[in-house]
């Protein structure tokens, strides 16, 4: 959807530098940008791309708006404001309210009549659609689901039972969420399996990467609160609670029982042990594993970076004979002990 820019300064407060009645319709790089597209400048990293940029106008601070050789909107976070420029030049789809033909739907689920169910949804029973919800190709709905309003499930995702949405959250492609949780008993014979009884319940503006999976509650319910952001590839174990705003990245694993405050992060490839808790605003760096409470807020890491394996092979050979030095070290302490005595 095309604007004009002293349209898109107005409605996102920006000082424009540059013709108000430019149009543009598009989202580039700095580098691959040209008639008609918007960019933004918000790394320092790309600052050398500026000067040859062809895009109509750029999204920068008021620090490099001298820089610029084309027309500049001005912003104090000029990755957030391009973000909401993106999403008016191009706003989601509308729902076009209807039940296709193909969809399978049992006669006590609820379907708003403003809702867009697509080809190839089952949705079961006592199951509940909000407004303008949109259940795309695919999907399938088990028993006592609900989905508040304009929420949108892609496509091919499965609500297996018991899971309730809120309102405005996306869940995208493969996602399933409220499958059984991973219980089992040991038994001298093999495992017994836990019944899984809870529930999982998601709150307003979530949303839910491709093939992301979240269990439902062995007892109580699992609980993903407003505003989370989910990447793609996570796990999410029984009777998890993630409090508002924690974002997610992509294959993360989170055990059961553990509590997640709010406005966290977890970078890729992070995990959580089970039964946990982890307090709000804790930033939890990549493959780095929470293997205790985190009671302090801050950035918590430890991984290994990759290096040339002749080095790491030398540095775990050190590792291995730790032991023996520690022992060392211990008689050594102990000799001069000794002698001072």
């Amino acid at each position: 959807m095309p604007a004009k820019l002293g349209e898109l300064a107005t409605q996102f407060g920006c000082e424009l530098l540059g013709d108000p009645q430019v149009e543009v319709f598009k989202v580039s790089t700095l580098s691959a940008a040209g008639r008609g597209s918007v960019s933004f400048l918000a790394n320092a990293a790309y600052k050398s791309q500026l000067q040859a940029t062809a895009a109509s106008v750029v999204v920068l601070t008021a620090s490099d708006a001298d820089a610029c050789p084309t027309a500049v909107l001005i912003a104090d976070d000029p990755y957030l404001t391009y973000a909401r420029i993106a999403s008016v030049l191009f706003p989601s789809p509308a729902v076009i309210s209807g039940v296709h033909a193909s969809a399978v739907i049992a006669t006590s689920a609820q379907i708003a009549a403003s809702a867009q169910i697509a080809a190839a949804v089952v949705i079961g029973a006592d199951s509940v659609i909000g407004e303008d919800v949109f259940v795309g190709p695919g999907s399938v709905i088990g028993d006592r689901c609900t989905l508040g309003t304009a929420s949108r499930l892609v496509a091919n995702v499965t609500l297996v039972q018991d899971v309730s949405i809120g309102r405005r959250t996306i869940v995208h492609p493969g996602a399933v969420l409220g499958a059984d949780g991973f219980g089992n008993a040991r038994t001298d014979s093999g495992w017994f399996k836990v019944p899984q009884v809870g529930g999982l319940r998601i709150g307003d503006d979530v949303e839910i990467g491709a093939n992301t999976t979240i269990d439902r509650g062995a007892i109580d319910d699992t609980v993903i609160e407003n505003g989370v952001r989910l990447d793609n590839l996570i796990q999410i174990a029984h009777n998890v609670r993630i409090g508002e705003h924690t974002a997610i990245a992509a294959t993360v694993g989170i055990s059961g029982s553990v509590v997640i405050g709010k406005r966290c992060m977890l970078s890729g490839r992070a995990g959580v042990f089970g039964h946990v808790t982890i307090c709000d605003d804790v930033i939890l760096g990549a493959a780095a594993i929470a293997t205790r409470d985190i009671t302090e807020p801050g950035f918590y890491a430890a991984h290994f970076p990759a290096e040339k394996s002749s080095d790491w092979k030398q540095k775990v050979a050190r590792f291995r004979r730790i032991g023996k030095l520690v022992e060392r070290v211990k008689q050594l302490e102990k000799v001069n002990k000794n002698n001072d005595g």
